[in-house]
C-alpha cells in the first residue's frame, strides 16, 4: 500500500486519480481548499492549499507520493507554477512528485513541434504555458529528487468524461492519437495511468503522454 496525497483531489483529474487509487487499496488523502459535502469512500479529505506549502505538508504527514492536479485557472492563474516549485523543493528526498499537465506541452510528432505551437486555441494558451513552465522547472531541478509529469490526450476534460477501460497508450513525449487522428482519454483512465506509474514506476524525472 502506497500513501498518496492528491492536491486538487476534488477536481476532475484529481478526483479520478483519488478514486482509482482507493479502489486499488492505497492510502489516499484528497486535498482541496474546501472539503466537499459528498465524498468518495476510502479517502481522507482535508482542507489545504498549495499556496501555503509549510501548512500543507504539516497536514499531509508522511506520504510516499504527492500528486499536483491543479489547473492554473481563475484566481490560480500565475500561482500554480511558483507554488509547485516551492512544494517540490520542500518535499523530502524520498517523496515522489507527480503532476497532471496538459496536452499543450506534448509534441505533435517526434522532434516537434509542440501542440501549443500548432494551432492551439488561444483561450487555453495561458493555462498551457503555465503547465509547461511547471515542467520546465522540474527539468531544470538539480536535486535528483524523483518526479513524473503526465500530458493527457487533447480531448480530456469534464466535458468529455468517457468510461474506465483500464487501458491506454503511452506515447512518450508525443501526443497520443488514434487512426482517425483523434486524441482522447477518459478521466477514469487518466487515473489508471497515474496509479500504474505509482505502482510500477517507468518514468523517472520525465514527462509522458497518455491516450487511446
Amino acid at each position: 500500500m502506497t500513501r498518496i496525497a492528491v492536491i486538487g483531489g476534488t477536481g476532475y483529474a484529481g478526483s479520478n486519480i483519488v478514486a482509482e487509487a482507493v479502489e486499488r487499496g492505497h492510502s489516499v488523502v484528497s486535498v482541496s481548499r474546501t472539503v466537499p459535502t459528498e465524498r468518495g469512500e476510502g479517502a481522507v479529505y482535508v482542507e489545504g492549499t498549495i499556496l501555503d506549502v509549510p501548512g500543507l505538508l504539516a497536514q499531509l504527514g508522511e506520504v510516499d507520493v504527492v500528486i499536483q492536479a491543479l489547473s492554473p485557472r481563475g484566481d490560480m492563474v500565475g500561482k500554480v507554477r511558483p507554488a509547485t516549485a516551492e512544494l517540490f523543493a520542500a518535499l523530502p528526498e524520498d517523496v515522489r512528485l507527480g503532476v497532471v499537465g496538459g496536452a499543450g506541452g506534448s509534441l505533435v510528432a517526434p522532434g516537434g513541434p509542440r501542440v501549443i505551437d500548432s494551432g492551439f486555441p488561444e483561450e487555453f494558451r495561458a493555462e498551457a504555458e503555465e503547465a509547461i513552465g511547471v515542467l520546465d522547472d522540474l527539468r531544470a531541478d538539480a536535486s535528483g529528487k524523483d518526479w513524473f509529469f503526465v500530458h493527457p490526450a487533447a480531448a480530456f476534460g469534464a466535458w468529455n468524461p468517457g468510461e474506465r477501460t483500464g487501458s491506454y497508450r503511452d506515447g512518450g513525449s508525443v501526443l497520443v492519437t488514434d487512426d482517425a487522428g483523434e486524441s482522447f482519454i477518459s478521466g477514469r483512465d487518466l487515473g489508471v495511468a497515474f496509479v500504474d506509474e505509482i505502482e510500477d514506476p517507468k518514468h523517472h524525472r520525465e514527462n509522458f503522454t497518455v491516450g487511446y
